[in-house]
């Protein structure tokens, strides 16, 4: 399973992860940490679910979030740098993104946006997932752990 493979990579390398998760409401996290052995790797994880928390917990500049929306590649980047920095982790990841029903932030229900950082560099991706927000929320676990792989310069297979 991807945990397990995130894990041993990161294990392997003598890195440590960190989560800031803001659709995903710590689904990342529980991930990784349902895994024996999880505490070897995993720093910590912040769950930013509002704009406010996102300002307060990760100090993620409101004019970024205005300038960019919420619900943004370059927040979702800004939120895994500050994530990396507040637990002293080498790898991080970052969600955000629109669960439904209804639209936020001029984004439609289904939209994700996840950022990653680590030894490979920075990325980020926006995917649109369907179905409601249990399906969106998980799929955007499945993204989450799929960038911190990359992150940790791994392939999915």
């Amino acid at each position: 399973m991807l945990p397990e493979r995130i894990l041993a990579a990161a294990v392997s390398r003598g890195l440590t992860i960190a989560c800031a998760e803001s659709v995903t409401g710590g689904d990342v996290v529980s991930a990784l940490i349902a895994v024996p052995g999880a505490s070897d790797a995993v720093a910590g994880s912040a769950v930013t679910y509002t704009i406010a928390a996102k300002q307060r917990v990760l100090g993620v500049p409101a004019e970024l979030m205005e300038r960019y929306g919420v619900v943004s590649e370059e927040v979702a980047l800004e939120m895994a740098r500050r994530a990396l920095a507040l637990f002293a982790a080498d790898v991080a990841v970052a969600t955000t993104g629109v669960a439904g029903p209804a639209s936020h932030g001029g984004r439609r229900a289904g939209t994700v946006c996840v950022g990653s950082v680590g030894p490979s560099g920075e990325h980020a991706v926006t995917v649109t997932h369907e179905g409601d927000r249990a399906a969106v929320r998980e799929a955007a676990v499945g993204d989450a752990l799929g960038m911190l792989l990359l992150a940790l310069g791994e392939t999915a297979d």
